[in-house]
């Protein structure tokens, strides 16, 4: 009788959760975060959605988001029509992200590496701008001397890092997220809008009434759309990080690259970029106010600095 009640009872937990899973899933469609032209890159089978704007004679520039949880190109709200002023402008939600299609792979950072390569293959020496570890994807898109390697007009980092997981790679974790009943309630604990808004706070924002409620629910509902775990759980792994030296590859551009870092990062300290932009010869602008989204919290002098840094390659 005991064992028959145990049974039941796990049966009923499980059953329970199973429920709250499905509960939780956002059914509707995500719009774009970003003011623009909806486009379609179509890349090994899947639909990579991004927006454009600006006119598209002027120099393309491409915005990379950031990898996290929640990543997806809404990180460039807060500039992106002011950029798209004096150039077409480009961001793509990644493969596993926003509004792009998430199917159940095992992300990689070579599978990103590759992607970025290709989307920047797609434009005549685009401009990049390129958060936390989609720098080093970048980077790692431009090796080839020219034959394989994308030339670039110009590149801008904020808070570049290879590492963002832990190191060495935990392959465990990411089967504990992808795991179908457990892996789901786990995610949906980590992307929890208290989970949100304590991450904001503790680690994106300086200024933690920054992100608004409508930002708060945007990226509440990006993570809870079908397969949305399945990119992340290589994230919190360390699956995603890249094996690029990060600094040779900054120093090896053809472009001179500058680096934007908030002077209150805590994640990715500024000790961290000061020794990173003496290894690479690169400039460095500092923040004032702000964490791992300087260009969130500070808009107007980050479009400045990307027009400054655009210019330098350009006459470089």
């Amino acid at each position: 009788m005991k064992l028959r009640n145990l049974l039941g009872s796990a049966v009923l937990g499980v059953g329970a959760l199973a429920a709250l899973n499905t509960g939780l899933r956002y059914e509707g469609e995500l719009e774009s975060p970003l003011d623009g032209d909806d486009g379609v890159f179509r890349w090994r089978g899947m639909d990579v959605a991004y927006t454009e704007a600006g006119d598209p004679d002027d120099p393309d520039l491409v915005l990379l988001h950031g990898i996290n949880a929640a990543g997806s190109s809404g990180e460039w709200r807060a500039v992106f029509g002011d950029l798209a002023a004096d150039y077409h402008v480009i961001a793509p939600d990644f493969p596993g992200y926003g509004r792009s299609d998430r199917p159940p792979l095992r992300y990689s950072a070579a599978l990103y590496e590759d992607f970025v390569h290709d989307f920047l293959a797609a434009f005549d020496e685009p401009a990049v701008v390129a958060s936390s570890l989609s720098a080093a994807y970048a980077v790692a898109a431009t090796d080839g001397d020219g034959e394989d390697g994308v030339e670039l007009r110009g590149f801008v980092a904020v808070c570049p890092t290879a590492t963002a997981g832990p190191s060495p790679a935990k392959g465990w974790l990411r089967e504990l997220l992808r795991a179908p009943l457990v892996g789901r309630a786990l995610f949906n604990a980590i992307t929890a809008k208290p989970s949100i808004r304590y991450f904001n706070a503790d680690h994106g924002y300086d200024d933690p009434a920054n992100p608004s409620a409508e930002w708060t629910d945007y990226e509440w509902r990006t993570t809870h759309v079908e397969n949305a775990r399945f990119a992340p759980a290589s994230f919190v792994s360390g699956t995603l990080n890249s094996e690029v030296d990060l600094a040779a590859a900054l120093a090896d551009l053809d472009v001179p690259p500058t680096i934007v870092w908030g002077r209150e990062a805590t994640v990715s300290p500024l000790t961290e970029g000061r020794e990173l932009a003496d290894a690479a010869d690169a400039r460095l602008v500092v923040f004032d106010r702000a964490r791992l989204l300087p260009h969130v919290e500070h808009p107007d002098r980050f479009v400045e600095t990307v027009e400054e840094a655009l210019v330098a390659g350009a006459t470089a």
